[in-house]
């Protein structure tokens, strides 16, 4: 897999290319501004990029603008944003266009050097990988939407948020096969969804209404 990184801080960017380099990644390019990240993404044409929220040079949303500029120019590109703070309104303008190959990380999760990996490459083969707290705060302010949900739901539909497929939801929650399904249903059924998609479309769906605000599946 090769990957293109744009994020200022010298020092996290060369620790983001050790940690790639040390599994097997190639790092195509990793530099420290919008213009030069979307020249490189079209130079390097990358599985994946990674990309910090906050750039040069006002440090607002840079970075955010740049990664959803990248998805138009090539809306198949697959990509990771890191952020040091839960920005809501940029996580959910992200997940918007409902095509996956999305996810959104705090910070310090790059320390976890294992879910850091796993989450790029999940996110590389298109899945939706969002940090916990992410998911957290997105569903704290949709209340209006989830609060027919039952605690189990809420948790079901947390993990599908994260990213993860039935079979690791039904070892997290230590539930049957059937459990799993049903939950899901039921999720599909309050929210106003419908039940026949599969695998991450389903997931995208449910990230899709949660943070856009639509009112229908």
């Amino acid at each position: 897999m090769q990957v293109v990184i744009v994020e200022d801080n010298v020092l996290l960017s060369a620790g983001l290319e050790l940690i790639l380099d040390t599994r097997g990644i190639e790092v195509a390019a990793c530099v420290g501004d919008a213009p030069t990240f979307l020249a490189a993404v079209e130079e390097h044409r990358p599985d994946a990029a990674i990309v910090d929220v906050r750039l040069p040079p006002t440090f607002r949303d840079e970075g955010i603008k740049a990664a959803l500029q990248a998805r138009r120019n090539r809306p198949e590109l697959p990509v990771l944003v890191l952020s040091q703070y839960v920005e809501q309104d940029y996580a959910r303008e992200l997940l918007s266009d409902g095509r996956g190959g999305v996810g959104y990380l705090l910070k310090d999760r790059v320390s976890r050097v294992g879910e850091f990996v796993d989450a790029l490459e999940r996110v590389a083969a298109g899945a939706t990988v969002m940090d916990p707290e992410v998911v957290a705060q997105l569903l704290s302010r949709r209340d209006d939407l989830v609060g027919s949900l039952t605690p189990r739901e809420r948790e079901v539909l947390a993990l599908m948020a994260e990213g993860h497929d039935n079979s690791t939801i039904r070892s997290r929650l230590v539930v049957s096969d059937n459990a799993v399904h049903k939950h899901i249903g039921n999720i599909f059924a309050k929210l106003g969804l419908g039940q026949h998609d599969s695998g991450h479309r389903r997931v995208l769906a449910v990230l899709a209404y949660l943070g856009s605000g639509r009112t229908g599946g």
